[in-house]
């Protein structure tokens, strides 16, 4: 939760400062949002490099749990498809693109910004926020209802560091590596999927 109020903190005072002028035009003129973005894809590239402690986990994932990242990145496109019976306002791939970011928004909003402008990159960016809260608060309700693994699905790429320890309070310590591996795969898709709807 911290870690969310952070991220929107530093987003309200970017805001503060674009809107009165509190920052030049070099973000446009030299294009650094595209030289903050590959600093973002290195540091990405770092945590997830040097956490071992992950990387060892995922060789004692059980097979029939590799396939719920998987379950989780296609629940999400097609429950994020169905919105768009809803939402007129955006085309299917910019709704697909904001679903991708299955709750990693400061991936995800960057990329977004970039490629589809600031509106739906702050979209974006409550979305996931949004998704992480959600899961946050509603994980024993999730457990109750739906089963151990409804939290880890939930937390989309989460669930390796910001939503792992309530996942391990209501699911259970058996469940932590799952929740890592599941954050890791999850993770390591957002770029790309992201991407990938942002061009189409």
């Amino acid at each position: 939760m911290k870690g969310s109020i952070i991220i929107i903190s530093f987003f309200v005072i970017g805001l503060f400062c674009g809107l009165n002028g509190l920052v030049t035009n070099a973000f446009e003129q030299y294009d650094l949002s595209f030289y903050v973005l590959c600093a973002l894809m290195f540091c990405v590239g770092i945590s997830i490099g040097a956490n071992k402690e992950s990387l060892e986990s995922i060789k004692k994932v059980d097979p029939v749990f590799l396939l719920l990242p998987l379950v989780t990145i296609l629940g999400t496109l097609v429950g994020v498809s169905i919105l768009r019976l809803f939402i007129t306002s955006h085309s299917l791939s910019e709704i697909l693109a904001v679903g991708s970011g299955f709750g990693y928004y400061s991936l995800s909003s960057v990329f977004i910004s970039k490629f589809k402008g600031a509106e739906l990159g702050t979209i974006a960016l409550l979305s996931n926020i949004t998704r992480e809260i959600l899961t946050l608060t509603l994980a024993p309700l999730m457990v109750k209802y739906f089963g151990r693994l409804a939290p880890i699905s939930a937390g989309g790429a989460t669930t390796m560091d910001t939503t792992l320890p309530i996942i391990t309070r209501y699911s259970g310590q058996q469940y932590v590596v799952v929740s890592v591996f599941h954050g890791f795969m999850v993770d390591l898709s957002v770029p790309f999927l992201v991407t990938l709807f942002c061009m189409i």
